[in-house]
């Protein structure tokens, strides 16, 4: 077995929120008197953390930003979330199966996601997988927001585990800046919005369909 631990982003990786972001994304960008923005555009914004989310849409909208409303973005994001993002968030189909096969073969797990700790526990508690990942790292457990590799360090620290022994899954350029950051191997997956080719700009191991394609190559 080449890797002893699988790192996996979550958003468009392991599963789909979307219809969860979007709601809450146009919760905040109209609490603060901006207009909704359209879902495609929502889609091309996940994975980044939630400042930067702001800048792209009200900049995006052609409206001059404002550094005190990023952190009130935030947080009504954050509030409506509370609210729908767990109802509206759902793994990929197999994703599990696959998950509960790795662990079977011995991988240890971890998710590092820009999602809150106890936002991914909720999803997993849904679908009554608790226990399936040996860690979770959200955006609320690191002081620097991928693509730094502080959560992907967290990991490495709590697992005992060297960079070559890892691999980092993830769907997106964000993903494989910060598998590069972190000096772990990269796997893409083309399920989310960015493609093979901008992936492949990055060093990798690998770019995959999806996570079934990714099994067939560890």
């Amino acid at each position: 077995m080449r890797y002893k631990g699988l790192i996996f982003d979550f958003d468009y990786t392991l599963g789909d929120s979307t219809d969860g972001i979007v709601i809450c994304i146009n919760y905040a960008l109209e609490s603060l008197g901006y207009d909704p923005a359209d879902r495609e555009t929502v889609r091309k914004t996940i994975g980044l953390h939630l400042e930067e989310v702001y800048r792209v849409l009200v900049s995006g909208q052609g409206k001059t930003l404002k550094p005190e409303e990023e952190s009130e973005f935030a947080r009504l994001f954050m509030e409506k979330a509370d609210q729908v993002m767990t109802e509206n968030s759902s793994f990929y189909p197999g994703a599990l199966e696959l998950a509960w096969e790795w662990k079977r073969q011995g991988y240890k797990l971890a998710i590092v996601t820009t999602k809150y700790h106890y936002r991914i526990e909720a999803i997993l508690q849904k679908y009554q997988e608790p226990d399936l990942f040996d860690m979770i790292v959200g955006g609320d457990e690191v002081k620097y927001p991928k693509p730094d590799p502080q959560g992907v360090f967290h990991v490495l620290g709590e697992w005992d585990l060297s960079k070559d022994e890892v691999l980092y899954v993830g769907d997106s350029l964000v993903d494989a800046r910060t598998a590069q950051a972190a000096g772990v191997d990269f796997a893409g997956v083309t399920t989310g919005t960015t493609g093979k080719d901008e992936m492949e700009q990055y060093p990798h191991v690998g770019v995959f369909a999806g996570l079934g394609e990714l099994n067939e190559s560890l």
